[in-house]
């Protein structure tokens, strides 16, 4: 029945809410000191501190004591390429030596090199690889997960991609929110075609996307030297006319407008946002558009990280993710996640846990299910090891996620 109490629990950070949170709200997580939280048939009943009775009768319910620990919303990452294959370990090497990730793409590297090693594993190799990472992610407290497409670029493996998603999402306790990214790059066989490219995307893979229910949302890699802003804009146009959510890579390595174009269009999220502009800031706060932030890619690709303390301040919805994927970010470490959200990007301990929780739930368009405590949502919770959510960036580096529940069952 997945009828859970979880008990004396020395914080309850609830994240209480049911959109995202922007700018200063992000610092009030709403936590409540020794407290309780029951969840029946898989959903958060009840709420209470320690010194409020039980208002069920309890002979159904599995009990966990959480005396020392904070419990925490499951966390939510909103941006993954997590079904891939292959690896670019030498790629890194090269990086290592001064190579810039697009000189690496000219030279056939890059999402290219992916996408060969993609296209030639079977459905049965990238689900078992996939499961190997959601575990990891598991371990880590991540109970949701965005998944995105785009290392096919061609009809039968995208949809392999796709379809790989939904198996797993079948069978692993982790939810998978599937994102198509058909335009991720341009693959050799069309270079010099991007038109042609997209119209195959728009004409031929979204109804098929659709039609099969594949995905939610429709991501495109908006950036100099891949696609345009106005490529980008007839893309996202033509995929919200069949359905889809809309969802962007923004301003990464060049300040191109990407932002402006995802509060233009209304889309879910803009994620990366290295190289935003400050109107690009100003529109981002203006409208709902959650500003998705991948600081494991900076550190990964030694670029400056992403404004976020501006963002914040202006008023932004803002979001981390960790952007696991086999090139720039080849890591889903929330540890990490949280101390370079800290350390480096001036995110306070409350702002970071509300951007990989509600607000990242935000960014997937699930915030009214997920990301927080509240009565109604989904039982996706964390027991830390320790008495405190300042523990994430304070203990740097180290997993301190002991129990995962999904559901109400606990699943690590």
């Amino acid at each position: 029945m997945n009828n859970l109490i979880i008990q004396n629990a020395s914080q309850v950070v609830t994240c209480s809410g049911f959109t995202g949170k922007r700018g200063k709200e992000m610092s009030n997580l709403k936590v409540i000191e020794n407290g309780t939280v029951i969840v029946t048939e898989g959903i958060i009943s009840h709420i209470l501190r320690n010194d409020e009775p039980i208002p069920i009768d309890t002979q159904s319910y599995n009990i966990i004591d959480a005396t020392g620990k904070a419990l925490l919303p499951g966390f939510v990452d909103p941006h993954t390429h997590f079904v891939f294959g292959g690896y670019r370990e030498e790629e890194f090497s090269w990086r290592l030596r001064g190579d810039s990730y697009m000189e690496l793409m000219r030279r056939g590297g890059g999402i290219d090199n992916t996408t060969r090693a993609t296209r030639c594993e079977t459905e049965k190799e990238l689900v078992a690889s996939g499961k190997q990472r959601l575990n990891a992610m598991l371990r880590m407290g991540i109970t949701t997960v965005e998944g995105k497409s785009g290392y096919g670029l061609d009809k039968e493996t995208e949809l392999k991609q796709l379809r790989v998603m939904q198996q797993l999402n079948e069978d692993h306790p982790v939810d998978i929110i599937p994102t198509y990214m058909g335009a991720h790059a341009i693959p050799s066989d069309w270079k010099g075609s991007k038109d042609e490219f997209l119209n195959f995307q728009i004409e031929e893979m979204f109804p098929l996307v659709a039609q099969h229910k594949l995905a939610r949302a429709v991501d495109i890699f908006c950036e100099k030297d891949v696609f345009s802003i106005e490529q980008s804009r007839r893309y996202l146009l033509a995929a919200r006319e069949q359905g889809f959510q809309l969802k962007m890579h923004a301003d990464e390595i060049v300040s191109l407008g990407g932002a402006e174009l995802a509060a233009e269009l209304g889309c879910l999220s803009a994620d990366h946002l290295l190289q935003v502009s400050d109107k690009g800031i100003r529109v981002l706060a203006e409208t709902g558009t959650v500003a998705t932030l991948l600081p494991l890619t900076a550190f990964s690709l030694k670029e400056n990280y992403a404004r976020a303390r501006e963002m914040i301040d202006a008023g932004c919805i803002v979001a981390l993710a960790t952007d696991l994927n086999p090139g720039s970010s080849f890591s889903a470490s929330v540890p990490l996640l949280f101390a370079l959200a800290c350390i480096y990007m001036n995110m306070t301990s409350e702002e970071a846990v509300s951007a990989f929780t509600i607000n990242s739930a935000a960014a997937l368009g699930h915030a009214d299910r997920i990301g927080s405590i509240d009565v109604g949502k989904q039982g996706d919770l964390i027991l830390l090891q320790f008495p405190s959510y300042k523990f994430l960036p304070y203990h740097v580096g180290m997993n301190i996620v002991e129990c995962v529940i999904k559901k109400g069952e606990k699943v690590v």
